[in-house]
């Protein structure tokens, strides 16, 4: 019941953030937005989620995970009824960001309750596993799920219905999460303004490079103080007697490898999704219902292999079962760079899809599981924050860097296919990051492992 309450919270969070790709058109059409206004529809999310994730990740340890994951499901629904009733363009954009503030609490806490509650050993890898698929499948549903409402009903409907569903879930927290007791010690204000201060400025330079260009001030100066900020941060927290993000989670090399291929694998997964949609309604003539349930082979099949990631890991390592899931995603992303406006649905999406649906389902749980792999229990928030933060901020660079990297295509097709270009380069930097960082140590622990027996 505890792992059904926190996947369906953080499946909730994940949804919403490609809930909106289908749904894009028919909120510009109903609240008359502009171009601007309606990429930051999304951004605002993205930029509040991905700068707050630190903080909320270390409020979980101080004060309660889960107290803390029942603040955050409130402020995310009562977000979500705002969204749901917006009038107009500055409304729904400072309602996302709201939303933004309840899923940066509630993505780290949900993750950290998971290794408070399950012990170390086959049943923590089940409930890493499950969170790791409602990550991949969640992001994939939301585009079908979208889509759907979108085209039959109101793409409003997919924010109004958090609301009955997060106050279930909070009344299901009060009566199944057991409390966990806070953290003594003191908050490290410093840590946490130059965390989100530096995090905000350069999720916000970012989302500006996709819209202005990487040479434009609005996106340089951002990323610029940005990083001085993040580097004022990287030495309190080497000072900090208790600091928001202990450093020496970076002494593994699983978890700094985990980052770094998380980084680069969200950051290809959701600007496909977001380009494919694009490509599905512009090139196609498909409506928002017939792009999102494109995405299906994918779902499936993703959700499929993501049941046999346990028994895999078991057998042959977290890092041998993330290496393979790579490399499918990698052979599906390189077959979509064949797609043309002539190319049919079935062998030019469809059946690259279903690899990749593979491959994501057998890389997702891998990479949570290494991501928090051997982090001590008073820092598994803060594990848990480096984990969700490293996803979010891959999500939006992936999106600027490769909006960037088509923005001299001639039509849908061609940016489509530059985009896919520049996903095979991420993910064989992925691939590489996973090689040399998490696979020589996974297969270390298993030796070590295989001679206690």
């Amino acid at each position: 019941m505890i792992l059904a309450i926190i996947l369906a919270s953080y499946f909730m969070i994940v949804l919403d953030n490609s809930i909106i790709f289908t749904g894009l058109p028919e909120i510009a059409a109903t609240l008359g937005l502009s171009t601007t206004g309606l990429s930051w529809v999304q951004n605002a999310y993205t930029l509040v989620f991905g700068g707050l994730l630190l903080l909320g990740a270390r409020a979980g340890d101080l004060l309660g995970r889960r107290q803390v994951f029942i603040v955050g499901l409130t402020v995310f629904g009562f977000a979500s009824l705002l969204v749901g009733a917006a009038q107009s363009e500055a409304w729904i954009i400072a309602a996302r960001a709201l939303q933004g503030v309840g899923a940066a609490v509630v993505a780290p806490a949900s993750l950290a309750l998971i290794t408070a509650t399950f012990p170390a050993g086959r049943e923590r890898v089940r409930a890493v596993a499950a969170y790791g698929t409602t990550a991949g499948v969640g992001a994939s549903i939301g585009l079908v799920v979208g889509g759907a409402l979108a085209h039959w009903l109101s793409w409003r409907i997919g924010f109004l219905v958090n609301v009955p569903i997060g106050a279930l879930l909070i009344l299901a927290a009060l009566r199944f999460v057991p409390s966990t007791r806070p953290v003594r010690g003191r908050f490290d204000v410093i840590g946490a303004l130059t965390s989100t201060a530096g995090m905000g400025l350069l999720v916000y330079g970012i989302v500006e490079s996709a819209e202005r260009g990487w040479a434009s001030p609005t996106a340089v100066v951002p990323i610029g103080v940005g990083l001085a900020i993040v580097a004022l941060f990287v030495t309190n927290e080497s000072r900090a007697q208790q600091p928001i993000m202990p450093l020496r989670l970076f002494s593994s090399r699983v978890r700094s490898g985990a980052a770094i291929a998380r980084l680069l694998f969200a950051g290809t997964m959701i600007a496909f999704f977001f380009f494919t949609t694009q490509f599905l309604q512009g090139v196609y003539g498909w409506n928002p219902l017939q792009a999102g349930l494109a995405f299906l082979p994918m779902t499936v099949v993703q959700f499929g292999s993501s049941l046999l990631v346990p028994r895999l890991s078991s057998r042959f390592g977290n890092g041998r079962v993330l290496v393979a899931g790579l490399i499918l995603v990698l052979g599906g992303m390189a077959w979509m760079t064949q797609l043309t406006a002539g190319t049919s649905y079935l062998v030019g999406v469809a059946m690259p899809m279903v690899l990749m649906g593979l491959g994501q389902g057998l890389a997702f749980g891998p990479l949570t599981a290494s991501g928090i792999t051997g982090a001590r229990q008073t820092d598994a928030g803060a594990a848990s924050g480096v984990v969700n933060t490293a996803h979010q901020l891959g999500s939006t660079l992936g999106i600027a860097v490769l909006t960037a990297v088509s923005a001299d295509a001639t039509d849908s097709a061609a940016r489509a296919v530059d985009t896919y270009v520049g996903g095979v380069v991420m993910l064989v930097s992925a691939l590489v990051a996973a090689v040399l960082l998490i696979l020589p140590a996974a297969a270390a622990d298993r030796r070590y492992e295989r001679s206690r027996v």
